[in-house]
């Protein structure tokens, strides 16, 4: 499937998405990894998944084409807001989520904040979960942190990171590192870890009575298996799944069954 990037003003940031397949909408968000992108992180995804429904992915601002404009706050409750932005520009009233780690916690706050606007929820590796038993900041999260810090992004320090977000190295080429290094020292590039923090766990999810569908690797060393858990146990109707041999990118390392789980759950009556 060839795809065709489109640009659109959203609160006076130029955004940039594409837009495939007909259907009901389902909204793709990307992690905040240095570098990460819509069509990055989902390039593996985007084709099966707009089989039978719209598929909308969309780069955040300060992430791929999209502009590094975004209101002061909390990275999760801004990116939200502009998520909300972005689905009044093109028009959609209500979509469905599918959102890895940063793109996660950003569905949970348009869930949070305005309800009505989402249908079903795919969360990967939710950023903001509270591990039980792990310790926090994981060693994936402090390599992240320090991407921008003292002599700026290195593809050294690139590899680092994305070594932690897959089980299987063997799976990251030259050219997506190559890619995503580019990406990361764009001169509008926003560093989520500058922004205040905000812990989803603490937020009302028992009032989210969304279908959801939690997706974790068994060996996440970004956001651990053990932050699903507070999410499973006070979400009413979420259900979890956890790939083995498998890290933070479930729908990268897992592309086939993480697409045909994600479409049976979203079709499903």
């Amino acid at each position: 499937m060839e795809l065709k990037g489109k640009h659109i003003d959203v609160a006076g940031t130029r955004a940039h998405y594409y837009d495939v397949g007909q259907g009901e909408p389902t909204i793709l968000i990307h992690g905040g990894g240095p570098g990460a992108s819509g069509l990055s992180n989902y390039r593996k995804n985007v084709e099966a998944l707009a089989a039978r429904r719209r598929v909308i992915v969309f780069d955040l601002p300060g992430f791929g084409e999209t502009e590094g404009k975004l209101k002061d706050g909390p990275i999760f409750e801004a990116m939200g807001d502009f998520t909300r932005a972005f689905m009044d520009a093109i028009d959609v009233k209500k979509a469905s989520f599918v959102g890895n780690s940063l793109g996660g916690a950003t569905s949970l706050m348009v869930a949070l904040r305005a309800p009505e606007r989402v249908n079903r929820l795919v969360l990967m590796g939710t950023g903001g979960s509270q591990a039980i038993f792990s310790p926090m900041p994981t060693e994936g999260l402090r390599r992240m942190a320090m991407f921008h810090a003292g002599e700026g992004p290195t593809l050294q320090k690139l590899k680092g990171v994305i070594d932690l977000l897959v089980f299987d190295q063997s799976s990251i080429t030259e050219e997506l590192l190559a890619e995503r290094l580019k990406a990361a020292t764009r001169p509008d590039v926003i560093d989520i870890f500058k922004r205040p923090p905000l812990d989803i766990w603490r937020e009302n999810l028992a009032a989210l009575k969304h279908r959801t569908l939690l997706i974790w690797g068994r060996e996440d060393r970004v956001v651990p298996l053990d932050s699903s858990f507070i999410l499973l146990k006070t979400m009413p109707n979420a259900q979890l799944h956890v790939f083995p041999k498998c890290g933070h990118w479930a729908q990268w390392e897992k592309a086939d069954e993480f697409n045909a789980l994600v479409a049976d759950f979203l079709d499903r009556p």
